[in-house]
């Protein structure tokens, strides 16, 4: 039966994100049952995509992701794949309409990520587009089930929060992207003179994008409000610790919200979510 391989896929999609994002995971475990395969699937997706770009030094990185991508467009043509990630994925792409647009601005992204380069404010915009934006929306498309209205509706609001949570995890991995990836993304930024007056001058653009985030975050349905909101808090905990951390400690050592503080973040925001505090 297809549908055990199907099931089988969406496992491997969802054993993906807990091995590589407890906090992802723990944030998904929270949407409406209904929602958590495809969200999975399309975290399986990114997450595979960008492990290419990251991880598989020693490798022909390019080939490897110009493979993958000519697997992603067969798999959704044809709605399946041998690829248990991908066969998830495309599961999640039509079942919800998801814009083909959207994968190949991804997958963009990550193809820029295969030579180190400087980021100037263009390139700058087009990396977080493609890297976090339109992943919010493949996300979107999933929690307003597919509706064209309410996804135009959201649109911009998902699109900050994606923003967001990507610049701030520019911050937190400063160090290894430049000493490991040979990567800066802040535009007009030499690492050599960052300092806490640059440093606070990115936060106050991250607060900008949060709030706006957040606004959308109130509007979204109900099935799907929650598991989102956790994500936010998630990220704005570890946000505010960044803040409160020196941009040479930056520059040092990766921020983390270790795994006790993150429970006691949701356990409260569970409360909150309960009572109508959000």
């Amino acid at each position: 039966m297809k549908q055990l391989f199907d099931n089988v896929s969406h496992e491997m999609s969802k054993l993906t994100t807990k091995r590589y994002s407890t906090s992802f995971s723990m944030g998904i475990s929270f949407l409406d049952k209904e929602l958590q395969n495809p969200i999975y699937a399309v975290y399986g997706f990114v997450r595979f995509a960008d492990e290419i770009v990251d991880s598989f030094h020693g490798y022909d990185k390019s080939e490897l992701l110009n493979d993958f991508k000519i697997q992603t467009y067969t798999a959704i043509e044809k709605g399946i794949s041998l690829n248990p990630i991908l066969n998830s994925f495309q599961w999640a792409v039509n079942k919800f309409a998801i814009p083909l647009d959207l994968i190949e601005t991804f997958l963009q992204s990550m193809e820029m990520d295969l030579n180190k380069q400087t980021y100037d404010e263009a390139k700058y915009e087009l990396y977080i587009l493609g890297s976090a934006e339109v992943v919010g929306l493949m996300c979107l498309k999933i929690f307003v089930n597919g509706s064209e209205a309410e996804y135009q509706r959201l649109k911009p609001a998902a699109m900050k929060l994606g923003s967001a949570f990507q610049k701030i995890n520019f911050l937190r991995d400063l160090n290894d992207d430049f000493n490991e990836l040979g990567r800066t993304y802040f535009p007009g930024i030499n690492l050599k003179d960052f300092d806490c007056d640059i440093k606070k001058e990115i936060e106050e653009n991250i607060e900008l994008d949060f709030k706006m985030g957040f606004e959308g975050i109130k509007q979204l349905p109900k099935n799907a409000r929650f598991g989102v909101y956790m994500a936010y808090i998630y990220y704005y905990k570890l946000f505010n610790k960044i803040k409160a951390t020196p941009a040479k400690i930056i520059l040092q050592e990766r921020v983390r919200i270790p795994n006790n503080k993150k429970y006691r973040l949701f356990i409260t925001s569970y409360v909150k979510h309960n009572l109508n505090l959000i």
